[in-house]
């Protein structure tokens, strides 16, 4: 090539690379096209991909749905019978059935009434929505926000058929899901009766009702399809929570709950207002007349308790006919001494009765459970359902409140009649029979068992963390912190009265199980129908007391027995610690007692309602160690014997230093005295215990009343009472309000010295107040309201004609322009 062509062709070359460098600006729309194709096609693969997944969810959901027909012949061959067995691994104790012990009824076997209450009840919009209840989730949502807790649900009966059924009861976000998908599919395959007819099928009614028609047979003794309203209405509320709800075991509950069905029935117009009031006087089933399914074994109690246990910690479905083989602590040889050491000393069927529930210390094992004189006249368990005041046989907690906190059993207080300031009133506990011994330590007080005393020691340690002692003790039912605690006015029963004593005996220790957690262990494992053991329920120990402590509370216990208001209880060559208890009235009387080896606790009483046994124990009253010690002592001596237990000395606490100290108990909390405190005690606490925290207390000391709320007159009585001064301020009233009521005061609580003042906001009228019109002919009426700029609205009543006969609001409350008056005229009847 000639140098002028090489260079022509340099010169070329060199414009082309530049172009090739420079900004394609024409190019850009292409490279934007080729990007939403790319857009496009990945949407196109994602809504394939979506749809292919829907499809199979679909698919998947509706191979669900075949196996919920409870009519289908799968639905029933797979439900396996499970049993209850007794601790010697062999005796039925409880038949857990499965599909064969429901008897399956179709709708036209079914009363409408049952029908219209379930949907009244659980699903007002059953016949509306398509399975999802979105109206009913949101108002579900909004009354938990109100409430700022889960108050409703939102599930409709569809959903629940499915949970029940299938997708189990576990939280979760994919559980809901799945639940709604099979609710929503199942409505585009079934009618809504099928729905309700299946649902009514395999809800459980409790007391081993399994379906509507298993529910109308043991409950009325007839079929479903005879159901009247009440009796319906009754059934509609049990499955909320079977156990709260037992017609059997909690009527008044049962009662209450048949009231809200019958109510929701008349609110949404399915009965009127005479048939409201004949279904809410109607009564309920006779306990005799319940017809119980299953086999009652040689401790019915204790089976009922069992199966409610496995109901609570895996739900009806898995419990009946899932196949379980339960293992319990239950000994049938303890059990049938129970029975003859409380027939021994109560005979007579019309006299009181006893519940005895026994407990192996070590291992928390529930070896005996009396409920009851008969299962079949009341299947009501006073072991475990009679909640009752258990008396001094409380103090025990307070006890061991007080060593938590450092003070000392030799801490000395006043036996005398005393008056406990709360607030706004006084408490006055007494002694039994008003006696009264002076200064007395602890050890003594215990013994004696007095109400003075441990009234005292409740104010020091604080009633609040008295229940939480309790509770971590194994106490499980509801405890409110209130200074009457300390003498057995909150109600308990003798299960967890029996284990809380037992993690006396156990060095602090609670047992618990690793399954079943802060309950009674009475479940020792469960096997599946191949004999594998699918859950063990081994004791599980959970410190809450020292052991210093412990054995401190036994030492004292020991006492009661020894020298004390248990002494009927005393085992010969035995060392027994326990505890005496006796209700105000004599309606309750208790003895919780134990040895080395064994816990028991025996409650004596009439289970229906509180009545005094005043002349029941040789024409005296019945306290605790009468007929409580005696019945415990009896069962104990051949119990121990029964077991092979060897006499043997309860471990000695070790040897602690103490230290005096004056307190005071102020806003809730124990404090040192500044050397002005009035209500000063001299306990005497463990070397290196005591309050941290030195009280502020003034001169001539004296608490401040609440009276917010009170008339001006009143309050001035009570606050010159304590004494102090009441001052008043005032500001502008609103529309309505009374001005003769305290609106604020400052201080609201605390302490002042005598004499103090204490500043009373009350409302001051701008625009005078609410003239008395009642009485006044109309057109009087009308011009004394409008000449304040009130605003009268009319309404007519029977009365006398022409003259207002009510008003509201009332006269005398604060005025405002144009604020409406009601007032109502008489006219011609």
């Amino acid at each position: 090539m000639s140098r002028g062509g090489a260079a022509l062709k340099s010169g070329l070359s060199v414009p082309l690379r530049r172009k090739r460098t420079e900004p394609a600006g024409p190019r850009r729309p292409r490279r934007r096209i080729r990007k939403l194709r790319l857009l496009a096609l990945l949407g196109v693969l994602g809504v394939l991909a979506l749809t292919a997944f829907s499809y199979g969810l679909v698919v998947a959901i509706r191979g669900q749905l075949s196996g919920l027909d409870p009519f289908a012949p799968q639905a029933t061959r797979q439900q396996v019978d499970g049993y209850v067995y007794a601790s010697d691994g062999h005796t039925i104790l409880a038949v857990l059935r499965g599909s064969q012990s429901r008897v399956l009824v179709q709708s036209a076997e079914i009363s409408p009434w049952i029908k219209q209450a379930i949907v009244a009840t659980e699903d007002r919009r059953f016949y509306e929505h398509r399975g999802i209840d979105l109206r009913g989730m949101a108002r579900a949502l909004w009354a938990d926000v109100r409430q700022k807790s889960a108050l409703q649900g939102g599930s409709t009966i569809t959903q629940q058929f499915v949970k029940n059924e299938l997708t189990g009861s576990q939280r979760s976000i994919t559980r809901k899901l799945k639940e709604a998908a099979l609710a929503w599919q199942l409505e585009q395959h079934w009618t809504k009766d099928q729905i309700l007819t299946a649902y009514l099928n395999t809800i459980y009614f409790g007391n081993g009702a399994y379906g509507v028609e298993r529910a109308a047979r043991t409950y009325f003794g007839h079929d479903a399809l005879k159901l009247t309203l009440p009796e319906a209405a009754l059934l509609a509320g049990i499955p909320e929570d079977p156990s709260r709800y037992d017609p059997v075991a909690h009527p008044q509950a049962a009662t209450a709950r048949r009231a809200v069905v019958l109510r929701l029935m008349l609110q949404q117009g399915i009965i009127q207002a005479s048939r409201y009031r004949r279904a809410a006087r109607a009564p309920l089933p006779k306990p005799q007349d319940v017809h119980l399914s299953g086999i009652r074994g040689q401790a019915p109690y204790f089976g009922e308790y069992v199966k409610q246990q496995l109901i609570n910690q895996f739900g009806a479905k898995h419990v009946f006919g899932g196949g379980f083989r339960v293992d319990t602590t239950i000994n049938l040889q303890l059990q049938k001494l129970a029975r003859a050491a409380i027939d021994k000393w109560l005979p007579s069927p019309d006299g009181p009765q006893a519940a005895l529930v026994a407990i192996n210390p070590s291992n928390g094992a529930v070896l005996t459970m009396m409920g009851g004189r008969s299962f079949h006249e009341s299947q009501f368990n006073l072991a475990v359902q009679g909640e009752r005041q258990p008396g001094s046989s409380f103090k025990p907690f307070v006890l061991a409140t007080a060593l938590k906190e450092g003070i000392s059993p030799l801490s000395t207080f006043t036996s005398k009649p005393i008056s406990i300031f709360l607030g706004n009133k006084y408490w006055t506990p007494s002694n039994y029979e008003g006696e009264y011994l002076g200064p007395i330590d602890l050890v003594k007080a215990i013994a004696v068992s007095d109400n003075s005393v441990f009234a005292q020691l409740t104010k020091v340690v604080g009633p609040a963390n008295v229940a939480r002692t309790a509770h971590e003790l194994g106490i499980t039912s509801r405890l409110d912190g209130v200074f009457s605690i300390g003498l057995g006015t909150q109600a308990v029963n003798p299960l967890e009265m029996a284990r809380a004593y037992a993690t006396f005996e156990n060095g602090g220790y609670r047992i618990d199980g690793k399954v079943f957690g802060d309950v009674p262990r009475a479940i020792t494992k469960i096997r599946d129908v191949k004999g594998d053991v699918v859950y063990a329920n081994a004791p599980k120990r959970t410190a809450v007391l020292s052991s210093t402590d412990a054995h401190l509370i036994t030492q004292l216990l020991q006492g009661v027995v020894t020298g004390g208001t248990g002494t009927a209880a005393a085992l010969p060559g035995r060392p027994v610690a326990g505890k005496t208890g006796t209700t105000e009235n004599y309606g309750d009387a208790w003895f919780v007692g134990y040895t080395p080896q064994l816990v028991a606790a025996v409650w004596v009483g009439y289970p229906k309602g509180l009545r005094p046994m005043l002349t029941e124990f040789h024409g005296r009253p019945v306290v605790g160690g009468t007929f409580p010690a005696e019945i415990w002592k009896s069962f104990m001596q051949s119990a121990l014997k029964a077991i092979g237990a060897q006499s043997r000395s309860f471990p000695s606490p070790p040897y602690l230093s103490v230290t005096p100290r004056r307190v005071t108990y102020r806003d809730g909390q124990t404090e040192l005295d500044n050397g002005r405190c009035r209500d000063v005690s001299m306990l005497v606490y463990f070397t290196g215990h005591g309050p941290p925290k030195t009280a502020n207390c003034r001169r001539n000391e004296v608490e401040v009343p609440d009276v917010v709320g009170w008339g001006l007159s009143a309050a001035r009585v009570r606050l010159q009472a304590q004494p102090l001064t009441p001052q008043l301020v005032y500001k502008p009233a609103k529309a309505g309000q009374r001005i003769d009521v305290v609106l604020r005061q400052f201080p609201r609580t605390g302490r002042l010295s005598s004499f103090d003042k204490v500043t009373l906001v009350l409302g001051k009228p701008l625009h005078g107040t609410v003239p008395d019109v009642v009485g006044l002919k109309l057109t009087k009426a009308r011009a004394r309201l409008r000449k304040l700029k009130l605003r009268p609205a009319l309404r007519f009543a029977v009365g006398k004609p022409g003259r207002v006969v009510a008003q509201k609001p009332r006269a005398g409350v604060a005025a405002a322009p144009g604020m409406k008056i009601r007032i109502t005229v008489g006219g011609a009847g």
